[in-house]
């Protein structure tokens, strides 16, 4: 097998869409996938592109509710108990990635990361041709009651003070954007700046053609590890 000057690990969305660019650049790409092109979370995600989404996992409120959500097996914080120690030191850094002046920091590196993304994913669609799959429709996030709107305000607020164009709505104007919804969704936010794909397997899948139309090689196997240039083996 020929060395390619870049390896990519993963044939998913993200994996592909870095391949393409380094492909761009005139470098030499192969891809290493276990299963194949589009196996894994890119064949049935919500194909979103969350350009909205600047607050960090970590915040203050999280750390409340987890607790909560650690008792419940249901819930979205479920541990086994076997895992508690294991799990631990991560917990502890999580923890301490809450904190309000790591919360601001991780806010405003969010904030850059989405908005260099959004700057180039258009332009990046357009060069391979993708562009019938792009979707400019929004999103819309309701609230079942006025308690559940307002307690969310603070997050909408840090999004506007970035420059995120907000929408709240009420009454007549959620069912003028999205009607049939249940009359409890009294309250509701729209952001405009929300893109999609229009399906995000077919959208992979389309990546990796592009990939191998330019020459470049997905090949199905583990990627077991890395090793630095020049390593050698020590003799036994």
């Amino acid at each position: 097998m020929k060395p390619a000057e870049v390896v990519v690990i993963g044939a998913g969305v993200v994996g592909l869409s870095i391949a393409l660019e380094a492909q761009g650049r005139g470098l030499s790409v192969r891809v290493i996938d276990r299963t194949g092109v589009c196996a894994g979370a890119s064949a049935g995600n919500a194909g979103a592109l969350a350009f909205t989404d600047i607050l960090p996992l970590a915040s203050p409120r999280i750390i409340r509710q987890a607790p909560k959500w650690l008792l419940d097996p249901l819930g979205p914080l479920s541990v086994p108990p076997r895992h508690a120690l294991k799990i631990a030191p991560w917990m502890l850094r999580f923890w301490r990635a809450s904190w309000p002046a790591r919360v601001r920091a991780s806010t405003i590196a969010q904030t850059g990361l989405m908005a260099l993304s959004k700057a180039a994913m258009e332009p990046f669609m357009i060069a391979h041709g993708l562009v019938p799959m792009l979707r400019k429709d929004g999103q819309l996030q309701v609230y079942e009651g006025k308690a559940e709107f307002e307690a969310a305000l603070p997050g909408w607020a840090i999004r506007e003070a970035a420059g995120i164009e907000v929408q709240h709505l009420t009454g007549d104007a959620i069912a003028e954007r999205q009607p049939g919804l249940a009359p409890h969704f009294t309250h509701a936010t729209f952001t405009p700046g929300w893109w999609s794909v229009s399906d995000p397997k077919d959208y992979t899948e389309a990546l990796a053609d592009r990939f191998r139309a330019l020459g470049g090689e997905i090949v199905i196997a583990d990627a077991t590890r890395l090793l630095p240039t020049g390593w050698k083996p020590r003799p036994e």
